[in-house]
């Protein structure tokens, strides 16, 4: 298509009220279609790819060292998650389906922590820079914190700094992040108020007695559950059932 016809595409475009940057999207998607059309045609794959130097951004970088050695006892690290990888869409509707994953295409979160034996998703960290002050990035940050609090995965801003605190960092994820927790083999758990009871069960992973804790924060705050009395070695917790 030629660059008439794309002129001429996006004025047609602006008349249903699509943005700019909606526009851009929506021709890139289109240039890539023909591109595959055109190949396909010619049998002539083109592969103008080469290794990026900056996969990670100096802050980013100095950002993953600090994460590395605040979570290696109870997660696994992954930069740059694809949302399409992460999410999927069910709104009983399969086109509609398609609508909303597109809305999370070509969308990814700087960090994802897993736990390491089950390699589930524990929570999701954005690594906050002065972009983030934009208004076209609030407005898109406003959006990834609603994907994540409707598939109820944890999300985490931390603000880019010069210098972090590990122990700090630690805390503040296995805060954030405990309460996502909902079966036997789930993410971590904040230390929190321990009761000793009778009766208490063994840890269903190491053996060990639990204590009955209570839920600082998060969705089940002021809730109790059964947690390992090995934590933070041991993560295993039950739900608790007054009855």
């Amino acid at each position: 298509m030629s660059k008439d016809k794309f002129s001429l595409l996006r004025r047609i475009l602006k008349t249903f009220g699509l943005s700019e940057g909606r526009i851009d999207e929506l021709i890139g998607w289109i240039q890539t279609w023909l591109q595959d059309d055109e190949e396909k045609k010619t049998g002539k794959l083109l592969f103008p790819y080469h290794l990026k130097d900056d996969f990670l951004t100096p802050a980013e970088q100095n950002f993953y060292r600090i994460l590395k050695s605040a979570t290696t006892e109870w997660a696994v690290i992954a930069p740059k998650v694809s949302l399409r990888d992460l999410f999927f869409a069910k709104s009983g509707d399969f086109n509609q389906n398609r609508v909303y994953m597109n809305k999370i295409d070509r969308k990814h979160v700087d960090f994802l922590l897993f736990d390491p034996k089950t390699l589930k998703p524990i929570i999701g960290i954005e690594l906050d820079d002065k972009s983030h002050q934009r208004p076209d990035r609030q407005q898109r940050d406003r959006f990834v914190d609603g994907v994540f609090d409707a598939a109820g995965l944890p999300l985490l801003h931390v603000p880019v700094r010069v210098g972090y605190s590990t122990r700090e960092l630690n805390d503040r994820l296995l805060e954030k992040s405990w309460y996502a927790a909902v079966s036997l083999d789930s993410g971590p758990h904040p230390a929190s108020n321990e009761t000793a009871v009778s009766g208490e069960p063994n840890c269903p992973k190491c053996g060990a007695k639990m204590v009955l804790r209570t839920a600082k924060s998060g969705q089940k705050a002021g809730k109790q559950f059964w947690g390992c009395l090995n934590y933070p070695q041991c993560r295993g917790i039950i739900n608790y059932d007054p009855a």
